[in-house]
């Protein structure tokens, strides 16, 4: 069963791996926590994530942020990063939701299905019509999740596509 489950202590063990074997930055999703240590991780990491889905201690230039694993039974296979609202630097650049999987198991669909999970739990949280995304142009795996669930592009540039979801209309 696939689900998101936000980032907490008593699942540490499990989210120090995922964290500390993903790279560093791959296909436009950054992990500046790879590769720290286990004391790191429980000391400072896990409780930086813990505060800024709280939106506090957030460096100058941040917004709250909330960080999902996305579990497939008691294994986490990816991360999805929800921003709150935007700045302007994420306006023009990353958006409101960046994500990875697990690279052993791209192309089973969990980005695609992990998004649509992601994008639930974001209406709850954003408070704008649409949601922003954005992905590089060498990454059509991701682009097609994010078509695959409503998303369109809105623009390009040379190296990126940005995305956008709207608000989907009140149930009736």
């Amino acid at each position: 069963m696939l689900y998101l489950k936000e980032a907490n202590l008593e699942d540490m063990e499990k989210e120090y791996r995922f964290i500390t074997n993903a790279p560093a930055e791959e296909n436009g999703f950054t992990n500046p926590d790879a590769g720290c240590t286990k004391e790191a991780f429980r000391d400072s990491v896990l409780p930086g994530y813990l505060r800024a889905a709280k939106g506090e201690g957030l460096p100058e230039g941040w917004v709250p942020e909330t960080r999902l694993f996305l579990w497939d039974g008691d294994d986490i296979v990816g991360l999805f990063r929800i921003r709150h609202y935007l700045n302007e630097a994420l306006a023009n650049g990353a958006g409101h939701i960046g994500y990875g999987i697990r690279k052993d198991l791209r192309g089973k669909g969990y980005a695609s299905l992990g998004l649509r999970l992601a994008l639930q739990r974001a209406w709850d949280i954003i408070r704008e019509e649409e949601i922003y995304l954005s992905v590089r142009k060498d990454n059509p795996a991701s682009l097609r999740a994010q078509l695959k669930n409503g998303a369109y592009i809105h623009h390009e540039n040379d190296k990126e596509y940005f995305t956008r979801v709207r608000r989907p209309a009140p149930s009736a």
